[in-house]
Order: C-alpha cells, then structure tokens, then sequence
C-alpha cells in the first residue's frame, strides 16, 4: 500500500511541521493536511477524507478524545492513531471508548508511526509497546466487584446529581429537584465528568446506567 493520505492534528505547529517533514520523506505517506485543534481536525476530515488521523489528546478547545469520537462516528472508515506525550491509563482507554485504532507516544521513530499508520489503515489496531505493556498490565490485575455504592469517588450529592442526570433531567430540572442552584449543578457535573474522567454528559449519562443508576 502507498500513497496513503494523513492528517495531522497537534496543536504545536512546530511539532506538526516536523512530522509532515518526517513522514513524506519515504515517499509512501502524503500528509494531506494539518489541524491545530480537534474542531478544525472533524471539519477537516470531512472535506480531505484522509486514510488516517495523527491525533494528538491535550489541545485547546475540543481534545483529542472528543475529536476522534466525532471523526469515526461521521467517517467510521478512517483509522485514527493517537500521537501524544500522555501515557496515563485513563487516557488510553477514552481513547480506545471512542474509537481510536492506534496509540503512539510521541518519540516514536519513524518507522513505527509509518507501520501503525498503514496497518490502522489496513483495518488492524496498533499500539506502541510501552502503551501495549500498560494494557497487558490492566487486564491482569484483578479488579474488585463494585460496591453496593456506585461510583466511590463521587460525593452523595454527585451521586443524585448522576442519577438525575441517567435519567436525562437537564441541569434546571436537577436545580428544581435537588433545592439547589443551576451553578451548583453544572460545578457538580464537572467534579463528575474530572473524577470519573470523562469527556461528556452522554458518557456519564452512560456510566450511570451501566451502573444501575437512574432505573
């Protein structure tokens, strides 16, 4: 396979200038185009249509994960490999929840970005070996049943803010319920979405019902 067409979005230009140089220089890979933020990545691939997306996680704006959900929701054919500096395990599987078929840390020498490349865009996922050793340890160790109570970490008024929210109360209905004010719902659904690192309400929404909350 050649000529594949890649876009590239990182908010540093430098950064993004350095890796179109890198890439093209084989022959093999066109970059196609660049994107400084994940908003301007989903409006670009709607017109460039690239094989695959170079992401980068931490910009300004929409991030990467709430990019790459946009980009293989509206273009499920297009492969997208995360290229960042973030290694941490939250990161690597809200990546993964929406949809991203590769995971590359930033360094990665070029023949590794150019085979993950082609293989997302022959349809196979690829991580690169440090992140491939952080998932192998995930799924080994064992993991506690859930508690009676959903979700530990939040507060009880995070909990009912949660559950409301499960059953798909918008934050003034939630204000009206709980006797309390609309700024200290949507400060709640914040703490919410930071400690159960999510990206959205639709996941939250999701999580709670997983977790019986809003029934």
């Amino acid at each position: 396979m050649a000529g594949l067409s890649v876009l590239i979005c990182d908010d540093h230009a430098e950064f993004r200038a350095s890796l179109a140089a890198l890439l093209v220089g084989g022959g093999e890979i066109d970059v196609v185009g660049e994107a400084a933020d994940g908003a301007a990545a989903v409006e670009a691939v709607r017109t460039l249509q690239p094989d695959v997306v170079l992401m980068d996680l931490t910009m300004s704006g929409m991030g990467g994960v709430e990019a790459t959900r946009r980009i293989v929701h509206q273009s499920p054919h297009i492969g997208v490999v995360v290229l960042t500096m973030v290694e941490d395990d939250d990161p690597v599987f809200a990546a993964m929840q929406a949809g991203a078929r590769g995971y590359l840390l930033k360094g990665a020498r070029r023949a590794e970005i150019v085979r993950a490349v082609r293989a997302v865009a022959d349809g196979e996922a690829v991580f690169g070996a440090a992140i491939a050793g952080r998932l192998m340890r995930f799924f080994e160790i064992p993991r506690p049943p859930r508690n009676a109570r959903a979700f530990p970490e939040l507060t009880a008024r995070e909990v009912q803010v949660l559950s409301l929210m499960a059953k798909h109360l918008h934050n003034p209905a939630i204000a009206k319920q709980l006797a309390i004010t609309e700024k200290t719902v949507r400060n709640n659904v914040s703490s919410i979405l930071s400690k159960l690192c999510l990206t959205d309400r639709a996941q939250a929404i999701i999580a709670a019902r997983d977790a019986g909350l809003g029934s």
